[in-house]
């Protein structure tokens, strides 16, 4: 008989995490910055472009499979993964699922790649070729403008 999860606490029970859970932290090594393409806008008007994520837990890809608004619309599923690992979004600590429903599509669909990226490749480079020499190089996804360093 398979078990029913419906909640963190038995999430937790069924991956054996009985004790209590100490803080997540960064040492730094798992946190990749980044520049979203267009910004998130507060709505105080503050456009917010430059953030933080964190690499993924198992856990963090659990807990959305149990998220009632992922139960109801699948495609909800990166917007709470989304929001479980990204620090910082510009002077805002506290990205939570409403911050990233808000976003630009483009920008979801950025930090849905830089996602992918640094919790399977491990990086934020990629393999791009120049359309007009040919010339094979690599880009850091992570931002930046072009010409600097």
């Amino acid at each position: 008989m398979r078990r029913r999860i419906t909640s963190l606490s038995d999430l937790d029970e069924v991956a054996g995490n009985r004790a209590p859970e100490a803080p997540e932290t960064s040492t730094g090594h798992e946190e990749f910055e980044f520049e979203l393409p267009r910004g998130y806008v507060h709505g105080d008007g503050t456009v917010h472009r430059h953030g933080r994520m964190r690499l993924a837990t198992a856990k963090d890809e659990l807990r959305p499979q149990i998220d009632v608004r992922v139960k109801e619309n699948p495609a909800y599923l990166s917007v709470v993964l989304l929001a479980q690992v990204i620090t910082r979004l510009g002077e805002i600590t506290d990205v939570h699922a409403g911050v990233v429903e808000n976003m630009y599509a483009t920008d979801v669909a950025f930090l849905q790649d830089f996602y992918r990226r640094i919790n399977s490749e491990g990086h934020t480079r990629a393999g791009v070729t120049c359309p007009s020499c040919a010339a094979a190089f690599e880009v850091d996804l992570a931002g930046g403008r072009l010409g600097e360093s």
